[in-house]
């Protein structure tokens, strides 16, 4: 603390202003014991609020926030550190090698870059471009879990990419068998030519990984939940209002199906898995699991043919397909009607209607 504190006073005796045309240097406090090193600063070191990553922050702050603006830039006391080359290397290589054809992006006649542009990785990662290249640069914060979690979703990494992804950003690979969030490259690869089509990516539990624009305004965002709620088996019994999108005639068959799916899924998985955790706490919250829990059944499927309600468009007929991938545990759902039908015409509309405020 009395080094940072050091450091603060240092830059306010310094530098009385923020640094602007005026300032194009500042003299950064002794980091090496070798003497003050100059560096130009540039929009890239500073954050959107002005405050830089480099441990110099705004010469007004507090001693107290100077330290939590320096703690940013560094692993927390005890855990792995960042490798910001290893992990600056790694992102570009990935980059150039993913074209945009992998990501159902266009070319274009004028594209000069291998791979992908930084800034098309940021859309892909839902981030900005800045923070996507603040990391390729060897620059910014150490990246969140969730951050590197959407790093290697959008860049389309394997498990084993994905693993060496968390060890360079000194998070350690994350337990395969307690986390299925990462979708597996090949199901991307299908969903990134599906825009025009509602599409989504299912954990074995009933998480909704990612949704195609019209998946969502289909049966709303399901994406966005936290806790035992990102689960559609747990939403089922403990939130009516997620049967909306089904007539009220098939939810006896829809409570069924889901329990038997929690049923086989918990005991492949095991009793220390999230989905055994899940069929604990149901059996604790809602009566109507409980006895269908105790009839024991499994295996049971849905038909080819599933009615779906939506506020606007009404009640349709819709085939559901399914894409499996056994070692993740993840399915591939994508809804389709037969074309001349009146539920095709409805499902065309579906992109003009937009997104609903609908949440399932």
């Amino acid at each position: 603390m009395a080094a940072r504190l050091g450091r603060c006073l240092h830059f306010t005796a310094s530098v009385g202003r923020l640094p602007g045309p005026g300032y194009p240097r500042i003299a950064d406090p002794p980091l090496t014991g070798r003497g003050p090193a100059t560096t130009e600063v540039t929009a890239e070191d500073l954050d959107n609020t002005g405050i830089r990553y480099r441990g110099i922050s705004r010469p007004w702050l507090t001693a107290a926030r100077c330290a939590r603006v320096d703690s940013r830039t560094r692993p927390h006391e005890g855990g792995p550190a960042v490798d910001r080359a290893g992990l600056a290397d790694f992102l570009r290589t990935r980059r150039e090698a993913l074209q945009p054809e992998d990501v159902g992006l266009p070319r274009g006649a004028r594209r000069r870059t291998s791979g992908l542009r930084r800034e098309e990785v940021a859309a892909l990662c839902d981030m900005s471009t800045d923070y996507y290249s603040r990391i390729e640069r060897q620059r910014g914060p150490q990246p969140s879990e969730q951050m590197i979690a959407a790093i290697a979703r959008g860049l389309h990494l394997s498990l084993d990419e994905r693993d060496h992804l968390f060890v360079l950003a000194g998070r350690g690979a994350p337990q395969r068998a307690l986390r299925s969030d990462h979708v597996n490259p090949g199901l991307m690869r299908v969903l990134d030519r599906l825009d025009d089509t509602p599409a989504q990516v299912m954990t074995g539990t009933g998480e909704t990984l990612i949704q195609t624009r019209l998946a969502v305004a289909l049966v709303g965002s399901q994406t966005h939940y936290t806790g035992m709620a990102r689960s559609l088996f747990y939403r089922w019994f403990t939130d009516p209002a997620s049967r909306g999108i089904y007539p009220e005639e098939d939810h006896p068959m829809h409570g069924r199906v889901f329990t038997a799916q929690l049923r086989a899924v918990s005991a492949r998985e095991g009793q220390q898995s999230r989905a055994a955790a899940l069929a604990r706490r149901l059996l604790e919250q809602s009566p109507e699991f409980t006895t269908l829990w105790a009839d024991h059944e499994i295996g049971l499927k849905y038909t080819d043919e599933k009615r779906m309600l939506h506020p606007e468009l009404g009640p349709m007929k819709l085939h559901c397909q399914m894409l499996l991938d056994p070692d993740q545990s993840q399915s591939l759902l994508v809804y389709t009607a037969t074309p001349g039908t009146q539920d095709y015409e409805k499902l065309q509309l579906l992109s003009v209607i937009g997104n609903q405020s609908l949440h399932v």
